[in-house]
């Protein structure tokens, strides 16, 4: 039985379905983050340069991965809206800054943690840690801009021209330690090269991620029906809803 994903695209009908799947992507995120928090701070191996203190990476950079993932997807919700004028897609977009200005601030706080014993400071303006606090930067951006403009329409074409503009620093910040001499030190996981960590290292650090994307989903699906709800006030389904007592 083929379904008619395209029926999704109204606001209305991704309302109700976004409500289903809050739930089950809710419970996979709790699940992950309990067992990649375990494997990352009880079951993974000390490290013998950095000792205890190397835990840190099991928010750090799942954060720092997700700043920039979710900034991606947030510009590519923003470009499509701004080219083919969809409601939908715009509010995507608006849906996803929070939790990518959370996550990049998490990623830049446990650097300074991470960066406080390793190199005796708690900030340098090193190449990459100054690209993701302009990643931050961009996220305030975005929303500050949004909020600042009464027309929704008006304000999804502005902030849209921010996101895509704001693109050009996610490679800045994911090959600066290639491209600079740079403190920071090189990616542990690559593609194209076998990861330097130790197996059960990694798979909590993976854990962790999964759990980020799935919290991630979550809270942008909770989040996308309050902004389809404030849009569609006017509309006469948001208000069967009101009348019948089920917005959430």
């Amino acid at each position: 039985m083929a379904i008619n994903w395209f029926k999704y695209s109204s606001p209305a009908s991704f309302y109700s379905l976004a409500g289903k799947m809050i739930p089950f992507f809710t419970v996979i995120a709790i699940i992950l983050l309990a067992a990649g928090l375990y494997v990352g701070f009880f079951i993974a191996p000390t490290d013998f340069q950095q000792g205890e203190a190397y835990r840190i990476i099991f928010i750090h950079v799942p954060a720092a991965w997700m700043s920039m993932f979710l900034y991606v997807v947030m510009a590519f919700w923003a470009g499509i809206g701004l080219a083919f004028n969809t409601r939908l897609s715009a509010m995507f977009a608006s849906a996803i800054a929070p939790t990518g200005a959370m996550f990049t601030f998490v990623a830049l706080w446990t650097g300074s943690l991470w960066g406080k014993p390793m190199w005796g400071t708690w900030w340098v303006w090193d190449a990459r840690l100054t690209s993701e606090l302009i990643l931050l930067f961009l996220y305030i951006g975005f929303m500050s801009l949004q909020a600042a403009i009464d027309d929704p329409r008006r304000a999804d074409k502005a902030g849209a021209i921010i996101a895509l503009v704001g693109v050009v620093n996610i490679p800045i910040i994911y090959f600066s330690v290639q491209w600079w001499n740079t403190l920071h030190q090189g990616a542990s996981v690559s593609v194209n090269q076998a990861p330097s960590m130790a197996t059960t290292m990694l798979l909590g650090m993976l854990i962790m991620v999964f759990a980020s994307w799935m919290y991630s989903i979550a809270i942008i699906l909770k989040r996308i029906r309050v902004i389809i709800l404030e849009r569609e006030s006017h509309t006469s389904w948001v208000a069967e809803l009101q009348k019948k007592g089920t917005v959430s």
